[in-house]
């Protein structure tokens, strides 16, 4: 195979069109170019990457990775370019750099194609979507192109040479019948045979290029493409400066699941396939029983039954079953089968337990120090070290106890790189029985996206505490009002920046010196007393806080009156919840500074009848429950709000925020359960009907229990009022005694 279509010195030039991340595929890359010995490897792939390739011979990268390309002025703008110990990429790369050889990359650079995706190119419109394997399946009469692909490539034998040429003839007649290509692709190939053209002028024998298989027609030189259609192509492209580096990446988004395109749908079973066929003497048997071994001690740590018997019996039937199908190899879908028949019972949810762990895989890839990173990574790195937090491609959850100083420590990093959006932990239920505030628990995930995180953080500083405050000092600048800021000052106690901290309260006694709405500080006071309360666990200095929020309740109170009247129920239900938060802010605290203000700017408001009711009905809980008012009072003031001279719509939102909470309170108190009876009783059925969703939602927050309590209540309400209001004397008087003898004191007479 000679030529080039373009005037180029003449060359032998093999395309060897790969499924990506195939084992079947990448055994016979392997194959061909130890047959074929070139002198030139290509490989589908970003140009930027070639200073990468050297680092393959380095025993710390190890796959799955990527290659990460991303703008340097954007870091958002990125491509990966993942990689596989059975990708075919990944083999070719190598055999090239063990053995000597010239390695290139070979596609359109990631800085046109970065540039290009983001202006919309209005000329390449909306790119086709193809499924040319699907094509190829489904002409050989197979559903499954995964299957069509075992055994048309992974599993059969042959010339490896022959092999991928008779690939290339037939992906060539799909594309003959296709659509044809979007303007993307079309460059991308160009790109392609622009490095061909390179390699052969360069003075290559033999040029081995390995790509996807629908581009191997596109790019070998029978296809005659001029190279001024190739230059035309790529003339005047938009361009972007990038920078590339080695990223950890898992085997969960190598499968199709993950939605990665060039996704697999089993990549743990792909690298068993590869790494225990390649072992000297393995035999499709061997691969077979090995695999239904691991199936066996994945069962048994679920605590599910595999004995060594079912598995023997399992690994006969799954090579029965690819006889009986008439198929050159057992693959997947036979060793399921008898995996579910022999040591499932014939269900298939003790194989779902295993599915992530085996079929999908938990693999993470690693990436050596001598890589080039972003200082933050970098930095990242020798803390996750430090604190002997390897990162992992499977859920954990991280128990810590902050009185321990490397549990502070550990804490500390995963609050700052929550705060960079690099959200490596996610704060989870506490399991431990403990009523302190000294644990936490954190859901720990790495995925392959927050290396782009890490990038972009890194333009705000080079190690991750200076990048936590640069994003704090940032957010302060730009915070429109309080609550934001009251925020932050939680966070800056949470990642241990004090310098930050002072940036944050000056911005804070600034806003709060000049807000003048109501509403906002309500919203404060809750962020800033949890700062003051819990700040002290992690030893912070909290007295700027709690200076602060001395002064927003201070103002809070004054003029809380006047924000609660004049309000519609949208109005009214954002201040409900507001002054509730509050409500939960103050008695966090306990402190007579804050609650004292508090309580008298809650009772002026209990007071005002021109309070919107969902507001007034809850206040008056609250203060019922903290024991500022009677029930008496309450009652007083209930049965106002609830008389036939009040609007039902008015009595009802006071009922909803009256009522939230427990029902203890309508148990144990006869006469307000007695009021709110009557009331619904004494509502007339065209009102009732447009006030029964606003009831159900009030009595819906009840227990099953306490609704079949009040029911009970309510269906002998005159007994009840009777044991409440009258005291049976000579009931009660043997009961007397005997508590009297009991603490030795005189009878009762």
């Amino acid at each position: 195979m000679t030529g080039t279509g373009g005037g180029a010195p003449a060359g032998a030039v093999h395309v060897l069109g790969v499924r990506h991340h195939g084992p079947g595929s990448a055994r016979s890359v392997l194959e061909a170019l130890e047959e074929l010995d070139p002198d030139v490897v290509l490989v589908e792939g970003a140009p930027e990457l070639a200073p990468l390739v050297p680092f393959v011979a380095d025993p710390g990268l190890v796959p799955p990775v990527a290659g990460l390309v991303y703008a340097v002025d954007e870091p958002g703008r990125a491509s990966f370019y993942p990689m596989a110990e059975f990708s075919p990429e990944w083999v070719a790369l190598r055999w090239a750099v063990a053995r000597g050889r010239r390695v290139e990359l070979a596609d359109l650079p990631a800085a046109h194609l970065l540039a290009t995706r983001a202006a919309e190119d209005a000329e390449a419109g909306v790119p086709v979507l193809r499924d040319p394997v699907g094509d190829l399946a489904r002409a050989a009469g197979y559903d499954d192109p995964e299957r069509w692909w075992e055994d048309a490539v992974e599993h059969r034998s042959g010339t490896a040479v022959a092999r991928f040429d008779a690939l290339r003839e037939a992906m060539a007649a799909v594309r003959a019948a296709g659509p044809g290509d979007d303007l993307e692709t079309r460059r991308r190939e160009a790109a392609m045979r622009r490095s061909v053209r390179a390699a052969l002028r360069a003075g290559a024998a033999r040029v081995a290029f390995v790509c996807g298989a629908y581009h191997a027609p596109a790019v070998h030189p029978d296809a005659r493409v001029p190279v001024k259609e190739d230059t035309a192509l790529l003339a005047g492209l938009p361009k972007v400066k990038v920078t590339a580096t080695w990223a950890p990446w898992t085997a969960g988004r190598l499968a199709v699941a993950s939605g990665y395109g060039a996704g697999v749908t089993a990549p743990g079973w792909y690298q068993h396939l590869f790494v225990e066929g390649a072992r000297a003497g393995a035999t499709p048997e061997d691969v077979t029983a090995s695999w239904l071994v691991r199936v066996g001690r994945a069962l048994r740590d679920e605590q599910l039954d595999a004995p060594p018997a079912s598995i023997v019996e399992a690994t006969r039937l799954a090579q029965t079953l690819a006889v009986v199908r008439g198929r050159p190899s057992v693959g997947l879908t036979e060793v399921t089968d008898a995996a579910q028949t022999v040591l499932c019972g014939g269900s298939t949810v003790p194989l779902e337990l295993v599915h992530r762990t085996l079929v999908v895989g938990e693999a993470m890839g690693a990436v050596p120090e001598s890589v080039p990173m972003v200082p933050l990574a970098a930095d990242l790195a020798r803390r996750q070290r430090a604190l002997r937090m390897a990162p992992s491609a499977s859920v954990t959850v991280l128990q810590l106890d902050l009185r321990k100083e490397q549990h502070r420590e550990r804490s500390l990093l995963l609050h700052r790189l929550l705060l960079l959006d690099v959200p490596w932990g996610r704060p989870a239920a506490v399991t431990a029985r403990t009523t302190g505030t000294f644990r936490e628990a954190w859901q720990l995930e790495w995925v392959p996206e927050l290396s782009v995180r890490l990038v972009e953080a890194g333009l705000r500083g080079t190690t991750v505490p200076a990048a936590t405050e640069g994003v704090v000092r940032e957010r302060a600048a730009a915070a429109a009002d309080l609550s934001a800021l009251a925020d932050l000052v939680e966070q800056c106690l949470l990642c241990d920046l004090p310098d930050a901290l002072t940036v944050v309260l000056a911005a804070l006694e600034r806003q709060t010196a000049q807000q003048h709405d109501p509403l906002t500080l309500l919203r404060t006071v809750e962020p800033l007393a949890r700062t003051c309360r819990y700040g002290d666990v992690r030893a912070a200095d909290t007295a700027g806080v709690a200076r602060v929020l001395r002064t927003v309740v201070t103002r809070v109170a004054v003029g809380l009156r006047a924000a609660c009247t004049a309000l519609d129920d949208d109005a009214g239900a954002l201040v409900r919840e507001a002054v509730e938060s509050a409500h939960r802010g103050v008695r966090l605290l306990d402190e007579p500074a804050l609650d004292g203000p508090w309580r008298r700017g809650l009772t002026d408001l209990a007071r005002d009848e021109r309070v919107h009711a969902a507001v007034s009905g809850r206040v008056h809980r609250l203060l019922l429950d903290d024991g500022t008012l009677e029930v008496v009072t309450v009652a007083e003031r209930m049965s106002r709000r609830l008389s036939v001279g009040a609007p039902a719509p008015a009595g009802a939102a006071w009922l909803d925020g009256f009522l939230e909470g427990d029902a203890l309170l309508l148990v144990h108190d006869p006469t307000l359960l007695s009021l709110v009876d009557e009331w619904v009783a004494g509502v007339d059925d065209a009102t009732f009907e447009d006030l029964l969703p606003l009831l159900r939602r009030a009595f819906a927050r009840f227990s099953d229990a306490e609704r079949r309590e009040v029911g009970h209540r309510l269906r002998a309400p005159g007994v009840l009022r009777a044991q409440v209001t009258r005291l049976d004397v000579d009931r009660a008087l043997p009961a007397v005694h005997a508590t009297a003898r009991l603490l030795g004191l005189e009878p009762v007479a």
